[in-house]
């Protein structure tokens, strides 16, 4: 059954989208109640901004034959959850990764404040994970190893990222042959991530997600530092102090409960200098050096040649 459904989905799934020419996905099909939540009526892109969701998806970009290392990455582009950058935060971090031999997938979630679901703040979790069913489910039509799948994201996607990291008992059921595949990436990357929705929380983001009034035990509930356990997967951290954005203490929860629930090979950058805005190119100072660092750790723990 599931060998039907996976080359159900490479036949009928795999689309170009008009406005990127890039090889598209879609997360959902038919009548999923999950689809049907939180869903604009149309997609709304703009100045390389995703500001509304119709139809979520994973973006393909794959790497030359020659550098393939069987290794993936889904990517989650941050927004504060209300929008996405998914440019900037998005495709050029995918082609960052095909150049070291890494496929990439670009997650297009839908964003919690475009529905009115009393528990709309599970709709971005549930495409992540459906996402990573779906990478998993068709590694050999990507020719990746199903156990080198990670997950990388910065601000909010940072927040969504570590959810995916450690939020899969909570993972919801489709009723489809998908459904007993694990959604739990092998590795971590964030980049400026929210990580609480307590003291340290930014506030927009909370807002976006969790509505403007929740209660403590949702707040605490996506506070991803309370949800660390030993199998957790390993993290790549990186932070500027001079954030005002996002406080770099969200990172330092994180990687204290990495810590403390003994998950070895996580590495945590705080660099003097970057705000909030930590990129491919143009940082300053030794902030520069993230991406060597985070191709030297990928290879230290055997994602990357």
């Amino acid at each position: 059954m599931i060998k039907t459904f996976l080359l159900s989905l490479t036949a009928v799934c795999f689309c170009t989208l008009e406005t990127s020419g890039q090889e598209f996905i879609p997360l959902w099909h038919g009548g999923n109640s999950q689809y049907n939540k939180c869903v604009s009526t149309k997609d709304s892109m703009n100045n390389e901004i995703i500001y509304k969701v119709r139809t979520p998806g994973i973006y393909v970009f794959r790497p030359s034959a020659f550098t393939r290392n069987g290794s993936a990455v889904l990517i989650i582009p941050g927004g504060g959850y209300a929008h996405q950058a998914y440019r900037l935060s998005g495709f050029e971090i995918a082609k960052w990764f095909n150049t070291i031999g890494i496929t990439a997938f670009v997650l297009k979630y839908r964003l919690p404040m475009a529905g009115e679901s009393a528990s709309s703040y599970n709709i971005p979790l549930e495409d992540a994970q459906r996402a990573m069913k779906i990478i998993r489910g068709n590694h050999a039509t990507y020719n990746i190893d199903k156990d080198k799948i990670g997950t990388w994201g910065c601000s909010a996607g940072g927040h969504l990222a570590a959810c995916l990291s450690t939020m899969d008992d909570i993972c919801e059921t489709t009723g489809d042959s998908l459904d007993t595949i694990a959604t739990r990436p092998n590795f971590t990357m964030l980049i400026s991530p929210v990580i609480s929705m307590e003291t340290y929380t930014h506030k927009s983001s909370r807002e976006n997600l969790l509505g403007s009034i929740c209660n403590d035990s949702i707040r605490t509930m996506f506070s991803c530092e309370n949800r660390v356990q030993e199998t957790t997967p390993p993290a790549f951290i990186v932070h500027a102090a001079d954030d005002r954005t996002v406080s770099c203490l969200n990172s330092i929860l994180y990687f204290k409960a990495l810590k403390e629930h003994n998950v070895g090979n996580s590495s945590l950058h705080i660099y003097p200098k970057g705000g909030h805005g930590i990129n491919l190119t143009n940082n300053p100072d030794m902030t520069s050096t993230w991406t060597m660092l985070a191709i030297k750790w990928l290879r230290s723990i055997g994602f990357s040649q």
